[in-house]
């Protein structure tokens, strides 16, 4: 067995490698959402229909990237806790794995793509041809060439998993930068090109996507001499299995997460189409409010999971106890913020006085829950770390899909839909049982034995 030198994840202090770690990933996590903010308020300049198809768009984004997403934190968590037992060619084999499984991931949301689309649309809307074909135009563009997003995922988490953020923050950045000058080039028609709206939308983000991938391969393969790239079509069972025990229930709880959003939009779009326009700006506001904790989770896992590969239980549970106080003081911060500022947020998106009515409640009622939401974020990433993701799934499926879809059908009964709003918070509210017993068995079972 070939040894690789001790990585700074197992000797540096906590305190300092937690942020080190986080603060880019917050960078980075923030100049992606932006674009994807960006993308909204140009299109809300089209027409609220438009804006409207891109909320109806955005929880098969979210499926989407829930492949993306499950085969990432496998990834992270295998090579992580490979780089922890200075197995070198198990990182390269888990590398090569993780590329195998991103290809896969693309030939099925293209299939994907060409059966389901059209239908999709036509169903959300009720046969709203407008909106249905704004939404057709930007999401089979996304789909079909969504080979840059499942690359970018699988690189950048390369580069996370041997604590080099910076680079990642490069990655990202890039195709973040990419996006945000080709979208009104592309959306209003600017130095010859023709209006393409939410098409142009859509043209821009993949190639950014597929800009940010690139750089992610060159960084790779130029700084992270700790992780070989390689690439074989005879992969290693074992280390596909490796992701996938952790991967496959991301995927799922986070596509279970994409059906509980067209489950709102369905719900909403009995109220209005504008309520539906409003979901999807606050869920582009609850993604901005979500980075500190995205951003601390991110770079929690690499640390827990190295850890615990090392058998270092102080580090392990250091890690997740200052996790929870970073997360806490920056999220509150955001959440007063939106408290106070709610009505600039929607004008962002050029808000009608229907919409600024609705959204308003709606800021104000969800600000909150995104608080409330740091402690299970938190104990769903030490899952992750340590290699359970079954307990994450559970924790995810009650809190982010079973408990707020049923809570918004029942409150939707009243009439009012300021009402349904509330329903993210009690889920929250009621999952919190549920965590506190599945973490307290992953330290008998697991942290106990270190």
């Amino acid at each position: 067995m070939t040894e690789i030198k001790e990585n700074r994840m197992g000797t540096e202090p906590i305190p300092s490698l937690l942020l080190k770690t986080a603060v880019p990933l917050m960078l980075s996590l923030l100049a992606n959402n932006l674009y994807n903010m960006v993308d909204s308020i140009f299109i809300s300049r089209v027409s609220e229909d438009a804006l409207t198809a891109l909320s109806m768009a955005s929880p098969v984004q979210q499926l989407m990237a829930a492949l993306g997403c499950g085969i990432a934190v496998g990834l992270n968590a295998a090579v992580s806790r490979a780089l922890g037992e200075k197995n070198r060619e198990k990182v390269k084999k888990t590398a090569s794995a993780a590329v195998f499984l991103g290809i896969c991931s693309w030939l099925m949301i293209i299939l994907l793509c060409v059966i389901s689309v059209r239908k999709y649309f036509y169903w959300q809307t009720e046969g709203n041809q407008a909106i249905a074909e704004y939404g057709i135009s930007y999401l089979r563009i996304c789909m079909l060439f969504s080979i840059g997003q499942m690359m970018q995922w699988v690189f950048d988490r390369l580069i996370i998993a041997s604590g080099k953020t910076m680079l990642f923050l490069a990655t990202l950045g890039t195709a973040a930068g990419v996006n945000l000058i080709l979208d009104p080039i592309l959306i209003f028609g600017h130095l010859g090109f023709a209006p393409m709206g939410t098409a142009g939308a859509a043209i821009a983000t993949v190639i950014g996507q597929c800009c940010g991938a690139a750089l992610g391969v060159v960084l790779n393969l130029r700084y992270n001499k700790e992780i070989l790239i390689s690439f074989t079509l005879r992969q290693d069972k074992r280390m596909l299995l490796d992701i996938l025990r952790v991967g496959i229930p991301t995927s799922i709880m986070q596509g279970l997460v994409s059906l509980m959003g067209i489950a709102m939009n369905t719900i909403l779009y009995g109220f209005s189409s504008t309520a539906v326009a409003v979901y999807g700006i606050c869920a582009r506001i609850q993604n901005l409010a979500g980075i500190p904790v995205h951003g601390i989770d991110n770079g929690l896992i690499p640390i827990v999971a190295y850890n615990y590969g090392a058998k270092k239980r102080k580090r392990v549970d250091e890690s997740i106890r200052l996790a929870f106080l970073y997360a806490m003081i920056l999220t509150g911060i955001v959440t007063i913020l939106l408290e106070a500022f709610p009505v600039p947020v929607l004008d962002l998106f050029d808000a009608t006085e229907t919409m600024r009515a609705i959204g308003v409640a709606a800021i104000r009622a969800l600000a909150p829950c995104w608080l409330v939401s740091v402690f299970g974020f938190v104990i769903s990433t030490t899952f992750q770390a340590l290699g359970n993701g079954s307990y994450s799934m559970y924790v995810t499926i009650a809190r982010q899909v079973l408990l707020p879809v049923a809570f918004a059908f029942l409150l939707s009964g009243t009439g009012n839909l300021n009402m349904v709003w509330f329903s993210f918070l009690a889920a929250e509210i009621l999952t919190m049982p549920l965590i506190f017993y599945l973490f307290r068995r992953t330290k008998e079972t697991v942290l106990n034995r270190i």
